[in-house]
């Protein structure tokens, strides 16, 4: 019989006395897994505040189901099923689907997406997921795949986050999802085709090198200084530019060129200052503009860095946004 180590048997006291109604064992049991709970959901909802309020259900319902708890899979497992299958209850009473806004290329904007702050991803992007997991931590919360997610059915995303991001086994996940291992197997499948298609990995990008930082630094700058000409040589040949929950979507020098300039006009060439900042694990400028003499937060650009430039920019407005990304209100 296998010895049980301290740090079990703690757990297994901590359980009992939280099962007796004790909330601070419960907070104890369930803090270690609340940023990856939410992380969780956000890749699942695509929306930040969205999973915050997620995180918030799952935890009471676990804490009124704990009784039930048996133990026959591990707690962090149970959260997950928990936490899942939530998520999964929001998709079909919200029945989301992204927005077509232009046919030509059939291209369908994520509406609802949000930014993620890098400070919630401390501790558990570099987490070693299961063996069964294809993507790293880190790829896997990048805007690109998260948006990608959204273009799935509901079980196929869920099912493609349990397994090629967490690595859970299929056998683990069909119990999850009270449905058969086959079934498992089938929507992973297509939900591999699907996403593959829209979102192409690219491992190599994972970590930004010195020379990529430099480019972002200089585009930031650029930008801030409304040098559209530097703006536009520092973009691969089809850069897109999105502007979630606005239906704007632009791809290629030429139209991202044409679209900036019209912007530049529109903003009345009101200056704006950029402060460096970090979401979804991709280089981020917080933007600031002059109002009534003094600078007021604005929104959040979010840089994607490709073969050659930038490959991706994507503005989210401030709306209470940023503020979760701890960044001034003015300057």
């Amino acid at each position: 019989m296998p010895e049980v180590t301290d740090l079990e048997l703690l757990c297994r006291n901590r359980l009992a006395r939280a099962q007796r109604g004790d909330e601070s064992a419960f907070a104890q049991l369930t803090d270690p897994y609340r940023r990856e709970l939410q992380l969780h959901c956000y890749r699942i909802l695509g929306s930040l505040q969205d999973a915050e309020d997620l995180l918030q259900e799952t935890l009471l319902a676990a804490w009124r189901g704990l009784e039930q708890f048996e133990g026959r899979s591990s707690l962090r497992a149970w959260l997950y099923t928990i936490a899942t299958n939530r998520c999964l209850n929001a998709l079909r009473d919200r029945d989301r689907r992204p927005q077509l806004v232009h046919a030509a290329q059939n291209y369908s904007e994520v509406s609802w997406l949000e930014p993620y702050p890098d400070r919630l991803l401390e501790g558990i992007v570099d987490a070693a997921p299961g063996p069964d997991a294809r993507y790293e931590a880190k790829e896997a919360v990048a805007l690109a795949f998260v948006s990608g997610l959204q273009h799935l059915a509901p079980r196929q995303r869920a099912v493609l986050v349990l397994r090629d991001v967490l690595g859970f086994h299929a056998d683990e996940v069909a119990e999850m999802l009270a449905i058969s291992s086959a079934s498992v197997t089938s929507a992973l499948q297509r939900a591999r085709g699907a996403l593959e298609a829209r979102v192409p990995v690219r491992r190599e990008r994972l970590r930004l090198p010195d020379t990529d930082r430099e480019l972002v630094v200089r585009f930031a700058e650029a930008f801030e200084r409304d040098d559209i000409d530097s703006v536009i040589a520092l973009l691969t040949e089809n850069a897109v530019v999105s502007m979630p929950p606005q239906p704007e979507w632009h791809a290629g020098r030429a139209d991202v060129e044409r679209f900036l300039r019209e912007r530049h006009v529109a903003r009345g060439g009101r200056p704006w200052r950029f402060v460096e900042s970090a979401a979804n694990g991709q280089p981020a400028y917080a933007y600031y503009l002059l109002l009534d003499g003094r600078w007021e937060r604005s929104g959040l650009f979010v840089l994607g860095v490709g073969d050659g430039g930038i490959e991706s920019v994507t503005r989210f407005h401030d709306d209470g946004l940023l503020a979760r990304f701890d960044l001034p209100e003015t300057l």
